[in-house]
């Protein structure tokens, strides 16, 4: 992957719920005419909560609102006017501003959007230093990066997919989650 192209591949995302669902066999079977047995009482709803999904809804928050700001710095090649420094802290920022300082002396802006399907994959509330680490389906199918000198549209390369799983990590700091990594190889070359 070129320079010129990892500074907008490195945006991040929007949370999907993935909904799985049970099918059951219709062996035609009829219902048996004994009355039903007893059973436990079904449980209830909190029991089946995840005691860790608000703490993940806030982390899936933070990055959403770090990527959006990431695009509108990539778009016009330029931190300036953006709040990335709400959402990501030095390491996170550095490697945004590094993309943006390749996309200025490449004279390139990023056009379009990117997808996002993220999830927490790991969430450590015990830590001192609480620590949650996405993973995040990028589609580029909605993206271009733009050559501002020559007016045209720079395609990927042929080897780059249209959608790849990046990572990204995140801490809990003063109440609040901050993206400290942004790792596009984060998914060694996987695609979703």
């Amino acid at each position: 992957m070129t320079t010129r192209h990892r500074a907008g591949l490195c945006a991040a995302v929007t949370l999907v719920l993935a909904l799985t669902g049970c099918g059951g066999s219709d062996d035609g079977a009829k219902p048996s005419a004994a009355p039903p047995v007893a059973s436990s009482p079904a449980p209830t709803a909190s029991a089946s909560v995840d005691p860790d999904a608000a703490e993940k809804t806030a982390v899936i928050a933070s990055y959403e609102a770090m990527a959006r700001e990431q695009m509108k710095a990539y778009r016009q090649a330029d931190a300036t006017g953006t709040g990335l420094e709400k959402y990501a802290t030095t390491e996170a920022l550095g490697q945004i501003r590094n993309d943006i300082d390749n996309m200025k002396s490449s004279g390139t802006v990023v056009r379009g959007e990117l997808g996002h399907d993220a999830e927490v994959t790991e969430l450590d509330m015990k830590a001192q230093t609480p620590t949650a680490t996405l993973s995040d389906c990028v589609d580029l199918s909605g993206y271009e990066t733009y050559d501002v000198k020559a007016k045209k549209v720079i395609p990927l390369p042929t080897e780059q997919p249209l959608r790849y799983v990046m990572t990204a990590t995140a801490q809990r700091w003063d109440g609040r989650w901050m993206v400290t990594d942004i790792d596009p190889q984060g998914g060694a070359g996987a695609t979703c």
